[in-house]
């Protein structure tokens, strides 16, 4: 057998040289591409992640307009929050429900850097028939907000975006203050159910303004499941300014009829609550309920999951937020969304910084003139044309299937909220509780 060795062909190294030329740019094109997917790949299956502001209840009176307005300015700050809802109460209690008052409010409001939405509350307009707001009519003044606050089809602030108001829907044309948006993979949902008792008049007659708004408002939940199922949504999230009072549910009772004691208190709240639970069933992501909180919490704000079905089992992909930060003209709510995260919201309390200046003063406006509105009367009415909201008793409840929960086979997802876990002493955080059960209920730092 004959061996040749290498070296004793003139053409054996230059086919090496070449051979190992091409091995070396394949490699190089290669490892190129390889570091390309490697690099794409988690960016492109990273779940969007934003941050929004919520605040409520600042405006007591005009001395706390220049602090608001600083608290919206230190919001706007933060580069990471993508929007800030105002969630009701642009106005105090013993303030008179003028016009004057309204466009002074919204003008500072429209200050907003990032987009800002306005929920509607309980001093805005459900008040107003007050002696101390002036003794107007409620609906009447929520006649004006409709033409004014909610006349665009954008939000507030100085960087707006565009939301879908129910007034689009023929059917349900009064109601501008009822909106919807989307940011990311999640959807937005405001909606008009005041404290006290979502504005529940006990006078007799047609309480034409609760009917009208109740069936309003689930008709407007109901379309928000169904659009965040269409599109491929990860979660929705749902702002009130009431106080549903959530753990109080009523189960239907076939024979209300045949007893004649006296019966409890109406809950204001109750077709809201039931709405919501269509709601979880129609969407089967997680639903997060934010509101103002009745009742000062030393923390800031209630995170758990108390709603339950008229089967008393509970809703298990359904969270609340109930906001009451301790300082309201200088903390604010921050949520954090990541829903490639479990849970997928994150919330805190945040503290405007000690050393940020007050803003300039504002001009000082004429001496508003004595009220000239319409008074108060009862809210009556022609008999409404929209369906009922509700079964009769006795009636099958085909569509009110119960959740199971988890821990009895269910599909369920857990409390959508935790809080982010925080250095002892840090301000304006607060502490982390991953894998909050159900039944729990979560405070603030």
């Amino acid at each position: 057998m004959r061996i040749i060795d290498a070296h004793s062909s003139p053409q054996r190294p230059r086919r090496l040289r070449a051979a190992l030329t091409l091995a070396v740019a394949l490699t190089g094109a290669l490892a190129s591409l390889a570091g390309l997917f490697a690099f794409a790949t988690p960016a492109s299956a990273a779940a969007p992640r934003f941050t929004f502001a919520v605040i409520a209840n600042t405006m007591h009176s005009s001395a706390d307009e220049a602090t608001t307005q600083r608290l919206i300015e230190a919001i706007s700050r933060e580069r990471e929050v993508s929007f800030i809802v105002y969630n009701g109460n642009l106005k105090g209690p013993k303030e008179a429900c003028r016009d004057t008052l309204y466009e002074r409010r919204q003008a500072l409001l429209e200050t907003s850097r990032p987009p800002l939405f306005f929920i509607p509350g309980q001093h805005d307009w459900a008040d107003c028939g007050t002696a101390e707001a002036g003794g107007f009519d409620p609906v009447e003044r929520l006649d004006l907000l409709r033409q004014t606050l909610f006349a665009d089809a954008t939000s507030m602030g100085q960087n707006p975006i565009a939301l879908t108001r129910e007034s689009e829907v023929s059917r349900f044309r009064p109601f501008r203050e009822n909106v919807r948006w989307q940011a990311g993979d999640i959807v937005f949902v405001g909606l008009n159910a005041p404290s006290p008792n979502n504005h529940y008049l006990t006078a007799g007659g047609r309480n034409g303004e609760f009917e009208d708004r109740v069936v309003a408002n689930a008709f407007w939940l109901e379309h928000a499941g169904e659009y965040a199922k269409r599109r491929d949504a990860r979660a929705v999230v749902v702002f009130i300014q009431g106080d549903p009072d959530p753990e109080r549910y009523e189960r239907p009772d076939r024979f209300a009829w045949l007893r004649f004691a006296h019966s409890p208190r109406r809950d204001g709240f109750l077709e809201f609550k039931r709405s919501l639970v269509k709601l979880a069933q129609i969407f089967h992501g997680p639903v997060l309920v934010i509101h103002c909180n009745d009742e000062h919490t030393s923390g800031g704000f209630v995170i758990d999951q108390p709603l339950r079905n008229d089967k008393g089992m509970l809703v298990t992909n359904l969270t609340r937020v109930a906001l009451a930060p301790h300082d309201r003209l200088n903390q604010w709510i921050q949520i954090e969304a990541e829903l490639g995260r479990k849970p997928p919201f994150r919330v805190s309390v945040r503290d405007v910084p000690k050393q940020m200046p007050m803003p300039a003063a504002q001009p000082v406006l004429p001496r508003e003139e004595p009220a000239a509105s319409m008074p108060a009367v009862p809210a009556l009415g022609p008999a409404s044309e929209l369906p009922p909201l509700l079964q009769t008793p006795g009636e099958p409840q085909l569509d009110q299937q119960p959740r199971i929960p988890a821990d009895q086979g269910g599909g369920a997802y857990g409390p959508a909220l935790s809080a982010p876990p925080a250095a002892p002493g840090t301000p304006g955080a607060s502490s982390g509780v991953p894998g909050m059960p159900a039944s729990s209920v979560q405070s603030g730092p």
